[in-house]
């Protein structure tokens, strides 16, 4: 029986019987089930020096795993590392190769979907590590720890065991901070609106409707003097409608409840904290 000669390395045990169905039995599919080789959990895992300025401390927390893939490595001609597509992924990638891929041929592939056409795809241009996305993630690992290590335990004890303040992504964090700046720099103005009641003779329906323009100009409201001057020349006015406007508006129907969605509902319109 001929051993398959390329090994390819996923994240998830989820994903290797799809893939290697995929690829066919020239390549050995297996799984890293995350991080392998990481900071260590009971210290902070990095420190500075006068040489590189900052040195991590690797250690490897699955030992049981790696001991697997070193086996499955070591007689095959080809590794494909096709960790998860983000900067996470990379570094998990890229921290194995000196445990398990030292002297044999190593290419990273990349795939966003695990389809036929997009795993092929991925296969036919693999690529070479990205340096960039794994120095990002170490920083973010870092920075983990700077923050982490010391609100972390605040966390424990005010809030919650097993709280962690270190991982904020860094998506939300911008809007964070953008919207922290426009704060800042807000300057108020004041302005006002007018709204009318209007209700016809001998109906009981009111309708509320809002000043938009005098005289087909945008009117705007910066002072209360002026709004009440305007307000003095509307109780003066008559009310008629000039012009009614009809369309067709189309739409769909809502798309059925997932788990997630039907959670959302059941808290904003029957107030249940838990489904």
């Amino acid at each position: 029986m001929n051993m398959p000669k390329i090994l390819v390395i996923v994240e998830s045990p989820a994903k290797v019987k799809t893939i290697n169905k995929i690829l066919g039995s020239k390549y050995k599919v297996t799984a890293s089930m995350g991080h392998l080789i990481d900071l260590p959990k009971s210290t902070l895992g990095w420190m500075w020096t006068m040489i590189s300025r900052q040195s991590l401390l690797w250690c490897v927390i699955n030992k049981k795993t790696l001991a697997k893939l070193k086996k499955e490595a070591k007689d095959v001609d080809e590794i494909y590392i096709a960790t998860d597509p983000d900067r996470e992924g990379e570094a998990i990638g890229w921290n194995l190769i000196e445990h398990i891929a030292k002297g044999k041929k190593v290419s990273r592939v990349v795939f966003h979907e695990i389809t036929k056409d997009a795993v092929k795809k991925a296969f036919a241009h693999p690529r070479e590590f990205n340096r960039k996305l794994v120095d990002a993630q170490n920083a973010r690992r870092v920075l983990d720890r700077i923050v982490g290590y010391q609100i972390s335990p605040l966390l424990w004890k005010k809030v919650g065991s097993r709280l962690s303040a270190g991982r904020v992504q860094s998506v939300a964090l911008r809007l964070i901070v953008e919207r922290e700046e426009a704060i800042r720099i807000f300057v108020p103005q004041e302005y006002w609106q007018i709204a009318v009641d209007l209700q016809k003779k001998g109906l009981q329906d009111i309708l509320t409707v809002n000043l938009e323009k005098m005289d087909g100009e945008k009117i705007d409201l910066k002072a209360e003097s002026v709004t009440n001057s305007v307000v003095a020349e509307i109780k003066k006015s008559s009310f008629k409608i000039s012009a009614i406007n009809t369309k067709q508006v189309r739409r769909n129907a809502p798309a059925p409840f997932i788990t997630s969605t039907l959670q959302q509902e059941a808290f904003g319109k029957l107030g249940f904290k838990h489904l």
